[in-house]
């Protein structure tokens, strides 16, 4: 990239060299003697400020103005040709070009807005006679390269900042997508080894005899809980990797809930129709049941049993987990974590909507509909 640059400063310096030779044997052809070399002289400055742009752009661009300036002003009270040359001029277009384009939005504007005034106002109004006389051929030529070097600074300093704000936005995303991932994985998980953990501690005062079993249940979910991690792990590492297990891994998340000592009544649709679910979809219905069921370890421990069920409707899938635990007052205020904040942002990114509360009578339910693709007729099948 240096070198391209480089490079392209050099092709620069040549057409600024081809230009204030051309300008100034037209002024030589024109007023004759030595006038060329005043105007010759300063667009060289200019130009050698323009070529040493990159070091310090605003610095750049403030001495360029400035010597500008000076060097009309200077003409001018010496009977000199006072307009900015096309060397002079083209300089400038650089300076203005490059200011626009790297510089922060206030010192843009300031110098867009000198290299305008070097361009018409001292070039040509400080120099007419009359403010109604005729534009003069070069200072139109001079506000036309103006023009053009703000375009082109201005075009790519918009791409860049809408390159950046996209960026922005796919961090955000992927940010929001690795926290609900760990969040549903280690939650899940960790809730479950935490119930066991409960439960072999009164095996242990009970039947100390059976103290084992329950030790290599938890052994075992922690276990699992490293494998999910694993996965994670890779999903974050492979973005070709489906977001979720598909809903038929719902059987084996519902038989480690109901080692817990509740039981589950899972509906799910048949295996013909889940597969034509799109991944995204499949993997959405997934983690409404893991976190919901993982809620309910968490906040409903008088909860005997619990109800599974995804059905369809034409081009609606819906998703409800329902329990039977006693009401509580406090209850809503405990399921106002991460979790259903998770689960409303899956759904709502997928234009469908989420509903959590209590049941009438008793229990809490997760209501989530999710528009899907118009397919074959449901076949509903009663797991448990």
């Amino acid at each position: 990239m240096r070198v391209r640059g480089w490079a392209a400063d050099v092709g620069l310096g040549a057409v600024f060299a081809v230009v204030l030779v051309f300008w100034a044997s037209r002024i030589a052809g024109s007023w004759g003697g030595g006038y060329w070399r005043f105007d010759f002289a300063a667009g060289a400055v200019v130009c050698l400020i323009a070529l040493a742009r990159r070091f310090d752009p605003a610095r750049a661009a403030a001495a360029g103005l400035a010597v500008a300036a000076t060097a009309v002003l200077a003409a001018r009270f010496a009977d000199l040709p006072s307009e900015p040359g096309p060397g002079m001029a083209l300089g400038l277009a650089v300076l203005v070009g490059a200011a626009v384009r790297a510089l922060p939005a206030l010192t843009a504007c300031g110098v867009a807005a000198g290299g305008l005034a070097v361009a018409v106002a001292v070039g040509s109004l400080l120099t007419a006679h009359t403010l109604a006389a005729a534009m003069p051929l070069v200072t139109a030529m001079n506000v036309l390269a103006w023009a053009v070097a703000v375009v082109a600074g201005l075009c790519p300093r918009l791409l860049d900042a809408r390159r950046r704000a996209v960026a922005d936005e796919v961090r955000r995303a992927e940010r929001l997508r690795l926290a609900r991932e760990l969040h549903d994985v280690v939650a899940h998980h960790v809730t479950g080894i935490v119930v066991q953990a409960q439960a072999a501690r009164l095996i242990a005062r009970k039947s100390p005899e059976k103290a084992g079993d329950a030790l290599a249940e938890i052994e075992a979910a922690g276990s699992g809980a490293l494998a999910a991690m694993r996965r994670v792990v890779g999903l974050l590492r492979d973005p070709d990797e489906p977001a979720a297990p598909a809903p038929g891994g719902l059987d084996e998340l519902v038989g480690r809930f109901e080692a817990g000592g509740r039981a589950v009544r899972l509906r799910l649709p048949g295996e013909e129709e889940t597969a034509t679910w799109p991944p995204e979809v499949a993997g959405t219905v997934y983690r409404i049941v893991q976190e919901s069921l993982t809620n309910v370890s968490r906040h409903a421990p008088h909860a005997r049993s619990v109800t599974v069920s995804v059905e369809r409707d034409r081009e609606t899938l819906t998703v409800e987990v329902a329990d039977d635990s006693p009401r509580s007052p406090s209850r809503h205020h405990q399921r106002g974590g991460y979790g259903l904040i998770g689960m409303r942002e899956r759904v709502e990114a997928l234009g469908g909507t989420l509903r959590a509360g209590a049941r009438p009578g008793s229990g809490w339910s997760v209501l989530a509909t999710l528009p899907v693709p118009r397919s074959q007729a449901l076949p509903e099948r009663a797991r448990r």
